[in-house]
């Protein structure tokens, strides 16, 4: 336990002041996200996605973002404990960490799926493998061991061997609607900037949080 406590880290790069952030934190998401690719952040678009079930016991994993517009895209197989989870109780929330520029994004609200269509057109702009592997994975279920997997790979590989391979039914994506999104920036003697937006009737507030 003194091992870790006694992991130390002072946050220098910089700082976020009201009159330097977007009133629209979407608009002030994808600055922050566009200063993440000019740092060469790798898996940049990486973020927590924290889920809970009808019982309220809550689960965490790290998926990768797909696009933001009037929310915050995600794709999954829909037999994933997650999309169980978002079944009993669609709501969820996302942490995105940029460790090298010390800042951090929250963002909650209501998820619903997206379209077929929409799932569709990014299904198909995947690689040919990574297509394969959504029919050969049923993800989330016990498997008896790895050379298995790899079987059911090759079997659909020779199944789909020509021709476009198609959605599965049970793939595809969803969209977290954001009511809250926090952005943190990390400052020296922990004294962070906390800038959270909230919706109100449409309008988005904002309020500056204790560190």
């Amino acid at each position: 336990m003194d091992a870790f406590a006694q992991l130390r880290e002072d946050y220098t790069y910089g700082g976020l002041l009201e009159h330097d952030a977007s009133p629209d934190p979407i608009e002030q998401f994808h600055r922050w996200f566009s200063d993440a690719e000019r740092a060469g952040i790798r898996d940049v678009n990486a973020m927590s996605v924290a889920t809970a079930n009808a019982e309220g016991l809550p689960s965490v994993r790290t998926l990768l973002l797909k696009g933001v517009d009037t929310g915050f895209v995600f794709f999954t197989n829909y037999e994933s404990r997650k999309a169980q989870d978002l079944d009993a109780n669609p709501h969820a929330a996302l942490c995105f960490h940029w460790r090298e520029l010390e800042r951090q994004v929250r963002v909650s609200g209501p998820v619903e799926r997206v379209s077929r269509t929409e799932s569709d057109a990014y299904f198909h702009s995947r690689p040919r493998g990574s297509q394969i592997g959504a029919w050969a994975s049923r993800q989330s279920t016990a498997v008896a061991d790895r050379a298995s997997i790899e079987q059911q790979y090759r079997d659909m590989a020779t199944r789909f061997e020509e021709g476009e391979i198609p959605l599965p039914d049970y793939w595809g994506g969803y969209r977290l609607m954001a009511r809250e999104i926090e952005f943190w920036q990390g400052r020296p003697s922990r004294l962070h900037d906390r800038l959270l937006y909230t919706l109100e009737d449409g309008v988005w507030r904002r309020e500056r949080l204790a560190p």
